[in-house]
């Protein structure tokens, strides 16, 4: 299916690996110049050669902290510096946290809060005029099934998730007057770094009994438990559902929390 995005302009925030890797990988298969964005240089500068080894692929990259104050206008002027507009914006970056309310610190929920919630308000704020000015524009805000099923292993990640459901909804009311369409999307169990640094030694605690077993048979085991299609999921299953929202083809969705978990409610 062509999206109808040929020539349009896209930043994705948390790029240089995973979900955000991907989503960038579909948006140039699609014609789309592509600002990735992430806090590690090395990590970044590599991810942008291999995307750029993608047929006639249009990339910047912008090495970051998107919660640093002036990340929002330094990372929006990259792409208008560079290709000369903005029309997409998929914020991506954070990850989980796990632990209950008891076992969390305050820099815990200051880090968490200051990059998957601060940042995604200040990002959208500041790229929304862009995209005022065409009357067209996709924001994708990528969120848990936590926000929506929330697991008290994971208690500042569902409750910042809840957060940004929310802020969705409320900012696609506020813009739909305007062509743009925001959603977000509830991601369940997918096979990242993140999961492999920050869930897997969270679910060693907790289960026992799985403890002889190496990470990937981890993974493998808690997905058939609790997934209903029996397998985690992949970065590019959430780039697909991503590229669909920010779509020309997509033109009645907005406000929305897509599910892409698999079918499961929880995945610890």
């Amino acid at each position: 299916m062509d999206l109808e995005i040929s020539g349009r302009v896209a930043v994705v925030t948390g790029a240089s690996a995973g979900i955000g890797l991907a989503v960038a990988r579909e948006f140039l298969a699609n014609g789309v110049a592509v600002v990735i964005v992430a806090r590690d240089v090395s990590r970044l500068k590599a991810a942008e050669a291999a995307l750029l080894e993608q047929r006639s692929a249009k990339v910047a990259s912008i090495a970051i902290d998107v919660s640093a104050p002036d990340a929002a206008e330094r990372i929006v002027d990259t792409a208008i510096s560079t290709f000369g507009a903005l029309d997409i914006l998929v914020n991506n970056a954070g990850r989980a946290h796990a632990g209950g309310l008891m076992s969390s610190t305050e820099e815990d929920w200051a880090q968490m809060t200051a990059v998957k919630l601060t940042a995604m308000r200040r990002l959208c704020k500041v790229a929304i005029p862009h995209m005022q000015k065409n009357r067209w524009g996709r924001i994708v805000n990528m969120s848990s099934i936590g926000g929506i099923y929330p697991n008290p292993k994971l208690f500042i990640s569902h409750v910042l998730s809840a957060a940004i459901n929310n802020l969705t909804k409320s900012l696609a009311l506020e813009v739909a007057k305007d062509g743009i369409l925001v959603n977000a999307i509830g991601i369940g169990a997918i096979a990242t770094d993140n999961w492999a640094n920050n869930m897997i030694p969270a679910v060693r605690r907790s289960r026992p009994e799985l403890g002889a077993l190496s990470d990937d048979e981890i993974l493998s085991r808690i997905s058939a438990e609790l997934t209903p299609v029996g397998r985690a999921g992949s970065p590019r299953d959430i780039a697909a559902v991503a590229a669909f929202l920010s779509s020309a083809r997509n033109g009645f969705v907005t406000g929305d929390t897509i599910e892409a978990s698999g079918g499961a409610d929880r995945f610890m």
